[in-house]
Order: C-alpha cells, then structure tokens, then sequence
C-alpha cells in the first residue's frame, strides 16, 4: 500500500479517539489512588493542581474548585493523600491526568489536619498569646451567653448562675452553633454582644458532640471574632476532652458549659462564708485593737507625765528664768556701757564747744587788733617825728632860706652855673636873688682859690 492510500488521522482525532477510550473503560470512571502530592498549586479560582507520585510512577491531578471546597485541610507538597476521582484525557495537551473528586489525608483525618493547620497559623499570628488574655471580673453584673437555646447546655448555664450568683443578669444570643452557618451566626451573636456596652463576661460555647458538631469552634472567622471582642469571653465547647481553636483563643477556656458558668460568677455561699469569716476577723481585730488602744491609754495615763505634769514643763520654766536674768544683766552691761561712752562724747563735745572757741578767737582778735593799733600809734608817731625831723631838714636845705641871707643863683643859658671854668667874660648870666632875678654880663672871670 502506497503512503496516498493510507488515511492519516489528525492529532485532535486522535487525541478524541483516545478519549473515547478512556470513558468507555468503567474502571477509569471511578478510581482510589494513594499517593505522595508534588507540585501543588492552589490557583485563585479554586482550583487545585498537583502531581501524584509513589517511588516509581506520577500522574498529573486536577480538583476543581466546586470540590475543592469541601477538603477540610490545606493540601502541601509531600503529604500523602487518598484521592477518589476519575482519570481521563486532557485534550489540549494529549496527555491523561486524575481528575479528583475526594482528598483525604493518609493516616490522620481531614478535620484533624485542618484543625493543626488553623491552630499553627494562628499561633504563629499571635492570637493564643497569654499577655493578649482579658481578665474575668471578679463580680459581673451582666454575662453574656451565645449559644443555642435548645439543649441541656443552656439550662445547665442558666441553672449554675442562678445557683451561684443570682444579682447576675444574663442576656442570651441565641445562636446557631452545629452545621452549615454556624460558624458565621456564633460571629455575628459576639459582635452584637460586644455592641451592647453592659455585657461584663461572655461565654462561647455549646454541649458535648462529635468533632464535626463542635467544628464550627474550629472555624477561623470564630476565632478571630473571639480574639476580636472588647469582652472578656469563656468558651465552653463540649466536654473536658473535646480541645477547638475557640478553647485557645478565648480569655478563658472551661471543660464544659457548666464549668464555664462557675469561672463567670462567684458563688453566693463562698461569698457568704468570706463575708461571715471577714466579719469575724474584723471583729477580732477591732478587739484587739481596743485592748490595745486601752492598754495604751493605762500606760499614758499612768507615765509621770500625766501625774506629774509639773515636771513636764519644769526644765522648760528653770531655762525660762535662766534665759530672762540673763538677758537682763545683758541689758544692764549694756545700758551701763552706753552710758560711759554719752559721758565720754558729752566730755568731748563739752571740750570742742564751737561757741567757745568762737569766743576765745574774739578774745585773741580783739588782743591783736589793741596790739596792732599800738604799733600802729606808735609808727604814726615815729613817722611824725621823722616827717618833722625831715621838714626841718628841708627847711635848712631850702635855698630860698639861703637866698634869704643874702644869697643868689646864677644861671646860664637856663643852668646853674657851679664851676667858675663854665664862665668866660662876655656871656650873659641870670642871678635869681630872695626877691626877684637879674641880669648881668661877665666883665672878668677870676679863679679863686678851690677850697
């Protein structure tokens, strides 16, 4: 047969041949498949895609989203799973690949590895920190309980808290808390409790059940409503063995509704006997204190002071007088010493009197003042006998005295002619005479003899 005589199929035909295959082959429709997972990726829309291995062979898988939404747990590389599906063709790639309807975890159950997986990452997100934890008050007005209002957990609340602390007034939210919703609705009934602003306590919780009733308190959105609340909050999910992710969140946890009714309140008797034991103590100690006080007051009343008092403010009146004859013969000295120096000064002052002085000054100027005009008499006097002395004197000189004896000047030319050598016969002399002048010219002019 030539190659143009054989009809060629193409890759699509082929691949729809081979698929055809596949859903006709009823053991395909249906398998269970243990494996190791690898390559897991988690795609936004929900949907799963992997790798199934063992030691010798892998398969590529697919979950879609609509079933990936019921695996309780979050699938990881390296978990062996059980896996309920199909196995058929993926024609885009013409290769074959499981197509899972069901996971489950090998070993442990999907709920278990869920509630290890919530529990680790809120851990590690620090919702179960103790210094996180609200403290219980000591005597709440108000409790707040979400829970469902059937059931023997509600009585069993509403029971213990009137037994024990009956002023409490208790608000119920009733609550969904088993099956689909639940989670949301415990959410909500805790977001109102928190709205209410009187609420002091609150307790979260419900009876006892299987792990998939009480998986509403392993729900996410619940812990972190608890972790959330303004409101100190008790879970009570269950009984003592049953552990969920509320139990860790919550303030406080409780084994069981009951318990969680008994940690809210006190208890009225407890308090009672607390009150009757205070009360007792409080008298004994008030006895004791008056005995003490009286015997205190024996003790005052006996001391010396109290029966002596005198002796209390003797020292205080000896120092008194000491301090008052002290300051009195201080004052004396002083006075005394004061008076010694005004003496002293009035001496001195009495000694520097300026009128005095001023009249001793008078005394001494008017002695000087008669001295000086003796002085001054007796130069007037000598004066005057020099002046006549002189006067006479001047009277001999006076040439007109001597004229008057029969003397005359001779002039010449205006001057007195002393010396006979100034004189030569022929010149003109003038000869002033006691009475009147005279004019004469020389004949002969004879040298005498000089004497």
């Amino acid at each position: 047969m030539s190659t143009t005589e054989i009809a060629y199929l193409s890759v699509k035909a082929l691949t729809k041949y081979i698929k055809r295959k596949f859903d006709a082959d009823p053991h395909l429709r249906q398998v269970y498949v243990r494996g190791e997972l690898s390559n897991v990726k988690i795609h936004t829309s929900g949907h799963i895609y992997f790798t199934l291995k063992d030691d010798s062979s892998k398969i590529a898988g697919v979950m879609f989203a609509t079933n990936a939404r019921s695996v309780a747990f979050k699938p990881e590389n390296g978990m062996t799973v059980l896996i309920r599906g199909e196995v058929n063709v993926f024609e885009i790639a013409g290769n074959y690949q499981l197509y899972a309807n069901d996971m489950q975890p090998d070993g442990v159950g999907a709920l278990f590895v869920a509630f290890e997986q919530l529990k680790e990452k809120l851990r590690h997100e620090g919702l179960f920190r103790i210094e996180t934890k609200k403290k219980l008050p000591a005597f709440p007005k108000t409790i707040g309980l979400v829970t469902a209002t059937t059931g023997a957990a509600i009585r069993d609340v509403l029971t213990t808290l009137n037994r024990r602390f009956p002023l409490a007034k208790v608000i119920v939210f009733p609550t969904l808390v088993q099956g689909r919703g639940s989670a949301p609705s415990i959410v909500q009934s805790i977001q109102r409790a928190n709205q209410y602003n009187e609420i002091d306590v609150l307790i979260v919780g419900r009876g006892g059940g299987s792990i998939e009733d009480l998986w509403a308190f392993n729900d996410e959105i619940v812990a972190r409503a608890i972790y959330e609340s303004e409101i100190p909050i008790i879970s009570a999910v269950g009984h003592e063995t049953d552990t969920t992710i509320a139990d860790y969140v919550a303030d406080v946890r409780a084994a069981t509704p009951t318990a969680a009714a008994e940690l809210s309140v006190p208890n009225q008797l407890e308090i009672s006997r607390h009150i009757i034991q205070l009360e007792q103590s409080i008298q004994t100690k008030t006895l004791h204190l008056v005995q003490l006080a009286k015997e205190k007051v024996d003790r005052l009343q006996g001391a010396t002071v109290m029966t002596q008092p005198e002796r209390l403010y003797r020292p205080f009146i000896e120092r008194h007088a000491y301090l008052q004859q002290k300051l009195e013969s201080s004052i004396t000295r002083q006075i005394e010493r004061k008076k010694e120096q005004f003496l002293f000064l009035k001496s001195r002052l009495d000694q520097q009197q300026p009128l005095k002085t001023v009249a001793e000054a008078n005394t001494r100027v008017d002695q000087l003042t008669h001295r000086l005009n003796e002085v001054k008499m007796f130069k007037l006097r000598e004066e005057q006998q020099r002046f006549v002395s002189t006067l006479r004197t001047l009277e001999v000189l006076n040439p007109l005295q001597v004229m008057g004896r029969g003397f005359g000047i001779v002039y010449k030319k205006g001057h007195v002619v002393e010396q006979i050598t100034s004189i030569k016969e022929g010149d003109v002399l003038s000869v002033t005479l006691k009475d009147g002048t005279i004019s004469a010219k020389v004949l002969e002019v004879s040298k005498g003899k000089e004497e």
